[in-house]
């Protein structure tokens, strides 16, 4: 907030964990130019909704309860009063609250004071007008005391933009005395150590000394702690950086019991990296090796033992359906039992009853029970759609879900509801292919059967592990902004691939209670359930559709937990 102030500093960039108060910095900022220095202020969320939540919940509140801007914008029920939920004018200026997603928010007016919070988390386009940021950057070029704010917990290294925007800056970082030796150091996660197996009793050693901080020396040394610029930048340019072991509301041992939930599970350790570490994670360069899967295959049955869940993924052709039907266990451990080519014409009927006796096909585990396919999803985004709208469309209770991919990062993996604004006028769900992939990849390179493990079955062949490993993710330029994209090599197929995409978004979207259906399996000898998601979506709540024969529910049939769960955005990849 002191550079803000500062003349001679043009851009300040704030690049932080979660929850270490970066966006009430922003809020301070807002309140100081309403009160001190009246100037069109511009404030962009990653989104509309983003945007209108941080009206409503952080503006308004602030406008009411603080003494120095109580009156400075009119009441809203006030006829004229210049006070709606995106635009407030006060004496001498104005705040414009806008989404990354809408160009016409980021071009709408000029503007002195660019606010703008969670960067990474803005798409990479606003609609058809071209990066975001550098929208609203342009809006700040009539004035010469422009002041430019942009705060984000960081992603992918290579494609983030609070980080590109960091190496501009002269990188400060918090240096904390000792309370022991009193030599200076920035808190490292590398210094917290803890007994084997006691996560608890995590604490903050000093670099120098090697002594042990109680949690009143840390937030002692915090107090006592300093900025010290770090690099020579543009010279118009600061930038801070802080982790979550600066922050008063968490503790060592909270981050060190987070960290082993997330060791293992790539997914989880990426979003703990970004949102406790404040660093941008990358990729592993090393490319999934399909013929080294391939030697991974094994020999069971239908199913093996360890099966509690099966989901199914197809993808469309113009001449043939192709699933994959994948079995889940516990801590979301995965079977791939089969992989199946139905040819015929998408466009009859003859290929869709095959595909819908697939479906309904029970599956024996090697333990004596029997399953059915819990849930489907079908790629709806080839060339014979309306065949399969018409087909998902009375199958909707048997959660066959008519699907279709939405690349980009960052998207959610099951969307919160379904929209019927195509020419079918069904159920379509709209999944983050992208977001599944990084997942699946991650998964693919996990070594150790375990949560998150991926098994194969000795019937898949050699084709089926091409197709699963031909895409790798690469950053791209699009419209001058550097963006993460899964690319195929060139004549390859990915059927495999799209297959386990869809599979992977049905069993995310079925929110299974894995405790319930462990206990139901195996009784009073289930094993405690590994967690190993980072966000638990809602479960989909399709509307009625007509009534249908359905099949009698097979022995140790899943029963689902419809319950409505709340769904929490913050602002990372879905956590």
């Amino acid at each position: 907030m002191d550079a803000v102030s500062d003349r001679g500093i043009s851009t300040v960039v704030l690049m932080t964990s979660s929850q270490v108060g970066k966006t009430e910095c922003l809020n301070n900022v807002v309140g100081f130019y309403i009160a001190q220095d009246p100037a069109p202020i511009l404030m962009v969320q990653p989104t509309l909704e983003m945007a209108e939540a941080w009206s409503k919940d952080r503006l308004a509140p602030m406008l009411r309860d603080t003494p120095a801007l109580r009156g400075k914008v009119a009441e809203a029920r006030s006829r004229d009063s210049g006070n709606t939920l995106r635009h407030k004018e006060f004496p001498g200026g104005h705040i414009t609250i806008a989404g990354a997603n809408s160009a016409s928010g980021l071009a709408a007016r000029p503007i002195r004071i660019l606010l703008a919070d969670e960067i990474d988390r803005y798409p990479p386009s606003a609609g058809t007008e071209g990066d975001p940021v550098s929208l609203a950057r342009r809006r700040t070029a009539t004035f010469w005391n422009r002041k430019i704010v942009m705060a984000s917990t960081p992603t992918v290294k290579g494609a983030s933009r609070i980080e590109a925007e960091w190496e501009l800056s002269d990188k400060r970082l918090y240096h904390v005395p000792c309370p022991h030796c009193g030599e200076h150091q920035v808190l490292a996660w590398r210094q917290v150590l803890w007994p084997e197996g006691k996560p608890e009793l995590a604490a903050y050693h000093c670099e120098h000394c090697g002594t042990q901080w109680s949690e009143a020396d840390r937030l002692g040394a915090i107090k006592h702690g300093e900025w010290r610029i770090t690099a020579q930048g543009n010279g118009t340019t600061a930038g801070f950086w802080l982790s979550e072991l600066y922050s008063p509301w968490s503790s060592p041992a909270t981050m060190a019991r987070s960290f082993l939930d997330a060791k293992g599970h790539p997914e989880k350790l990426k979003t703990w990296i970004n949102t406790s570490l404040g660093e941008t994670w990358e990729e592993d360069a090393e490319r999934v090796d399909g013929h080294t899967l391939e030697t991974r295959r094994e020999t069971w049955g239908e199913a093996p033992a360890a099966v509690l869940v099966v989901t199914a993924g197809v993808d469309l052709q113009d001449d043939r359906l192709e699933v994959s039907l994948l079995g889940w266990g516990l801590g979301e451990e995965c079977w791939v039992l089969a992989h199946r080519i139905l040819y015929g014409d998408p466009s009859g009927n003859e290929l869709w009853r095959e595909l819908d006796g697939l479906l309904l096909k029970r599956i024996a585990t090697s333990d004596g029970r029997v399953l059915a396919v819990a849930a489907a999803c079908i790629d709806t985004g080839g060339h014979h759609t309306l065949a399969a709208y018409r087909f998902c469309r009375s199958r909707l209770r048997r959660k066959v879900f008519a699907i279709k991919g939405a690349a980009g990062a960052g998207r959610p993996i099951w969307p919160l509801r379904a929209s019927k604004n195509n020419k079918g006028r069904v159920n379509l769900f709209l999944i983050g292919v992208d977001t599944i992939k990084d997942a699946v990849f991650a998964r693919l390179r996990v070594q150790q059967a375990g949560p998150g493990y991926v098994h194969f079955s000795a019937r898949l062949d050699a084709p089926y592990f091409v197709q699963l490993t031909a895409e790798r993710v690469q950053t791209v330029y699009r419209k001058g902004f550097a963006v993460r994209a899964y690319i195929k090599d060139p004549g390859a197929r990915n059927e495999a691939l799209d297959c386990f995409v869809y599979g992977y978004a049905a069993m995310f979207a079925l929110n299974i209670q894995w405790g319930r259906i462990a206990r139901k399996a195996f009784g009073e000898a289930a094993p405690p359930v590994p967690t190993t998601r980072a966000e638990t979506p809602p479960p989909a709540e399709p509307e009625e559709t007509a009534q249908e024969t359905q099949a009698p529910a097979p022995t140790g049939a899943l029963r689902l937990n419809r319950r409505p769960m709340r769904r929490v955005y913050r602002s990372s990849v879905v956590r």
